[in-house]
């Protein structure tokens, strides 16, 4: 649509000139100025038609007229030269200047812009009630709509927001439709539910429910953000508002004269209000617009998404060259590397053929430390025994003596054809008692003395307890020394090598005997305890009632070779130690209130044992 303003006095006086025969003066073309119809060309007219009568009234010899024009046609124009002046959207204005060389010469400053002046922002708009659109990184997946991709505020400010947020409009969202102009038609489209989502120009929603073509509360803005004096919905941040450029073929004085008469209209013109401004400042800074498309690779630096190797040759030589320099010293730090790394490996295989052998060689030592022990525990057994050999031998001629008087006395009844067969059976019972209690006073002197392989398995230690003191019965009564026994009922069992633990409590017993040879009162014995101790560990104790330990013989009480008896090797509380240590235990020695030494071991629990292991 054009309209143009040709004042009537204007062509009175021209025709009066020439019937006058007078030459006639040349008449100037009209000032045309393209403008953009974003919303269509009646919009366009309500909007812009006052500003260009106000210029057309400021221009009576020229007037003015304005030409409604879409993206295509703008670019159109102003190629052909058919247009003095341009008032189009920011984005449109920066490839036109970068393609045609247009120039800005005035800035508009709406009603509506922020603190610092700029006015141009993008709302994505969603139906009232979308919780699954939120932010803009909820647009993935979506169906979205602007109105053209050469739409600054309708498309590309969103564009650039949209990739911040991680989301690329032509990758990510499910479908990216264009509408074309006006831009009406994407808020329709929301509102019907043909899209998830579209994009407008920053107070264009604003507009169309002022208008009453649409309800505010049907919408709902994406991600909404405010900026400081900005009265509209907005997801973006701004950028400088429409400018009016001039062409590069119109002349420099006429755009001087339009920006001064744009720059003396008043704020409360009808041209201001009927097009939403509140007059014209001087050009804005458009280097946002520019950073905008550069990181968008489009208008001016749409060259970028095409570049080819000798480009960035040639504009990033230096940092080239330094990443050949750093390629040389990685090759030759590569081959240095390289080179410790062989000669480290053979250092660590060699370090590694080493420690197997010492290695080897530790586990033999071990192997035999193992060996020793067993020996050492043999021998232990041994001596043991051997102290004890003649209490044994009077415990083994006790069944054998009984043995002995039975068997004389059934030859004697037989001799003097007396005694009835009842009474022959019950000697005959009775010997045979006596002959397994000797048996067994044997095994259990064989199965303690033999050499074996320790066995760890559950074992009852009162059961352990009761066979140690069964071997040291008779040198307690040859002693004239009562074994008090106190064992626990409902121990559990330990998880222990039996032969070991009835090894360590008769070497105890025997040692509390020996303590209670010196003087030990009358009545006063040897007292044998177990139970469980406050962490339900299986004790034993062995309490003497004899004279204690010194104070050196306490710290020294299980060190090898210590003894403090006449004739001791010193060896029995040190192994009694190693058994009951490699076991899980502990052992230990303390005074007894009474008079005397109480020593003690505790072992875990078999069940404890196991679940630690």
């Amino acid at each position: 649509m054009r309209f143009t303003v040709r004042p009537g006095c204007l062509m009175l006086a021209l025709l009066g000139v020439l019937s006058a025969g007078l030459p006639a003066r040349a008449v100037e073309p009209p000032i045309r100025v393209g403008v953009l119809a974003y919303r269509g060309g009646d919009h366009a007219n309500a909007v812009w038609e006052p500003t260009v009568r106000y210029l057309a009234d400021r221009f009576p010899q020229r007037g003015a007229e304005m030409v409604p024009l879409d993206l295509p046609g703008m670019d159109a124009a102003v190629a052909a030269g058919s247009v003095d002046f341009v008032l189009t959207n920011t984005g449109n204005y920066v490839e036109l200047e970068a393609r045609h060389g247009v120039t800005r010469i005035a800035t508009l400053h709406s009603s509506r812009s922020g603190a610092s002046g700029a006015a141009v922002g993008s709302a994505l708009i969603v139906r009232a009630g979308r919780e699954d659109i939120q932010t803009l990184a909820d647009l993935k997946g979506k169906t979205v709509m602007a109105v053209d991709p050469d739409a600054f505020g309708g498309f590309q400010v969103a564009w650039g927001a949209m990739l911040t947020a991680g989301v690329d409009p032509y990758g990510d969202l499910k479908e990216l439709r264009f509408s074309g102009f006006p831009v009406d038609r994407v808020a329709f489209a929301v509102r019907d539910g043909e899209v998830d989502a579209g994009v407008l120009r920053a107070c264009v929603l604003e507009e169309l429910a002022q208008e009453g073509r649409l309800d505010r509360a049907q919408f709902q803005v994406v991600a909404p953000r405010t900026e400081p004096g900005f009265g509209c919905a907005l997801s973006t941040g701004l950028y400088p508002d429409w400018p009016l450029a001039r062409l590069a073929k119109t002349p420099e004085d006429l755009a001087k004269a339009v920006v001064v008469a744009l720059f003396q209209m008043p704020d409360s013109h009808p041209a201001a209000l009927a097009g939403g401004y509140e007059g014209w400042t001087v050009p804005l800074d458009y280097q946002p617009v520019h950073g905008l498309f550069r990181s968008l690779r489009i208008g001016p630096y749409e060259h970028l998404r095409d570049v080819t190797l000798l480009d960035l040759a040639r504009e990033h030589w230096h940092w080239l060259a330094l990443a050949a320099l750093a390629l040389l010293w990685w090759a030759v730090h590569s081959l240095r590397v390289e080179h410790l790394i062989k000669v480290r490996t053979a250092e660590l295989r060699a370090a590694n053929r080493e420690l197997r052998r010492e290695m080897a060689e530790r586990r033999r030592a071990e192997d035999t430390a193992r060996e020793r022990q067993k020996e050492m525990d043999h021998v232990a057994r041994l001596s043991i025994l051997g102290e004890m050999a003649s209490n044994i031998a009077h415990e083994l001629n006790q069944p054998l003596g009984a043995i002995a008087n039975y068997a004389r006395g059934c030859t004697r009844r037989l001799e003097a054809g007396v005694g009835s067969a009842a009474e022959f059976a019950e000697a005959s019972r009775a010997i045979a008692a006596q002959a397994d209690r000797a048996g067994q006073i044997i095994a259990r002197i064989r199965d303690f003395v033999r050499k074996r392989a320790v066995q760890l398995e559950p074992a009852d230690v009162n059961g352990a307890v009761e066979a140690a003191l069964q071997l040291c019965e008779g040198r307690a009564r040859s002693g004239n020394i009562p074994v008090i026994r106190e064992l626990a009922s409902g121990l559990p069992p330990v998880l222990a090598d039996r032969v070991q633990i009835e090894q360590v409590v008769l070497n105890l017993v025997k040692n509390a005997l020996d303590a209670m040879d010196d003087g030990a009162e009358e009545g006063r014995g040897v007292t044998v305890r177990t139970g469980l101790d406050a962490e339900g560990r299986v004790e034993i104790a062995v309490a003497d009632r004899g004279h204690g330990l010194s104070e050196d013989a306490r710290a020294r009480l299980f060190d090898p070779f210590f003894t403090t008896k006449p004739g001791g090797m010193g060896l029995g509380l040190s192994i009694c130690r190693t058994i009951v240590e490699s076991h899980g235990g502990h052992l230990w020695a303390t005074d007894h209130p009474g008079g005397g030494t109480v020593v003690r071991f505790v072992l875990p629990a078999a069940e404890e044992k196991v679940n630690a292991g």
